[in-house]
């Protein structure tokens, strides 16, 4: 089985992959990102974020906003220090490096920075076999 990426893909920090998940529940490819967060060891994985692209309770994709400048302006975020993820359609922005608690005491990350989006992205767990990277389920 092959995974969605490789450790050595993913050397830098921010460096990202999209990939396709599979709900084995419903069937459904769902489009994905992966992301290597700054400060983590690459043979980690805590020091990845794998989300779905498809906004939680809407339509609209969402984006890994490595521009500052387009966060500050289309986004209307000038706190920006490192890549976001941004819904375009509500103009929402999402922190991967920081950790929100929904209601229930459920940690997910990817903090709303910004925006009215009602939670942040449907995570996916990463687990590490060797050198290759897979994406476990959705939560």
């Amino acid at each position: 089985m092959r995974g969605i990426a490789t450790v050595d893909m993913m050397t830098k920090p921010w460096s990202a992959t999209t990939f396709d998940y599979r709900d084995p529940l419903s069937g459904e490819r769902v489009p994905a990102l992966l992301l290597r967060l700054p400060g983590s060891s690459a043979s980690q994985p805590t020091g990845y974020w794998a989300f779905a692209l498809k906004a939680a309770y809407g339509n609209c994709q969402l984006e890994l906003v490595s521009d500052l400048a387009k966060l500050k302006g289309e986004y209307g975020y000038a706190a920006a220090r490192h890549p976001m993820v941004g819904n375009p359609c509500s103009r929402t922005v999402f922190d991967p490096t920081k950790i929100t608690n929904l209601p229930g005491n459920v940690w997910v990350r990817g903090a709303i920075v910004q925006g009215s989006d009602l939670r942040p992205p449907l995570g996916i767990e990463v687990k590490i076999e060797g050198k290759d990277i897979f994406a476990v389920r959705m939560e």
